[in-house]
């Protein structure tokens, strides 16, 4: 039996930060696919694992206790499993800065941008232009931090800021922000990607509730 149960829905980019996580991290799950068209989200059934009614949330077993936001979930994996944890805890601080700046200037841009690209969400066009321009803005920001560090956290090695940032980052393609003037992250993207464990965007989560 898997430790933690992951619920989310494959298209959403939180639930698939958790699930790199847990994927980098060595830890099999259990998937348990939540239909939010059908309102499954909203449901007390879901409620109880997810106060806030929203997706990922994450089930440890271990301690009966569910847990929401990604950005959360990925530091309580790390703190847990000591995986992708940081060596010195000034790497888990700096790492704290780019996730909590990432929700702020990075995630809104590029997933409100792909929202509208796959007809997810429907914005006035000069609104996309915006969310894309913003896009750029933060990614122009996040590259200089990368030119001069191989990983978010500013160690030898990665960290669960790691993979909340290529949470996003990752969906650039979809969006159609093109990474060619970011260099430092486009590197740093390779490097992601050639982790033990890595999947990608358009494999790691199923379509359907699945054991591990």
């Amino acid at each position: 039996m898997a430790r933690f149960t992951l619920y989310g829905m494959w298209p959403s980019g939180p639930t698939y930060k958790v699930g790199l996580m847990l994927s980098l991290a060595g830890e099999p799950f259990d998937y348990v696919h939540v239909n939010l068209r059908e309102g499954e989200h909203k449901s007390p059934e879901y409620l109880e694992h997810n106060r806030f009614g929203v997706v990922p949330s994450l089930l440890d077993s271990r301690t009966a206790e569910s847990y929401g936001q990604s950005s959360a979930i990925l530091q309580y994996l790390a703190e847990t499993t000591g995986k992708l944890n940081g060596v010195a805890a000034s790497e888990r601080t700096v790492a704290r800065e780019w996730v909590f700046w990432s929700a702020d200037r990075l995630g809104p841009g590029v997933y409100r941008t792909r929202a509208a690209k796959l007809g997810f969400a429907k914005f006035p066009d000069e609104v996309t232009a915006h969310y894309e321009a913003n896009a750029h803005l933060a990614l122009k920001e996040l590259d200089s931090w990368l030119k001069h560090n191989d990983w978010v956290g500013g160690g030898a090695n990665p960290t669960f800021g790691d993979v909340d940032i290529y949470g996003v980052v990752g969906y650039c393609g979809q969006a159609g922000v093109g990474l060619d003037d970011h260099g430092g992250v486009k590197s740093w993207v390779s490097r992601v990607e050639g982790l033990p464990g890595f999947s990608s965007v358009d494999h790691l989560l199923p379509k359907e509730s699945r054991k591990a």
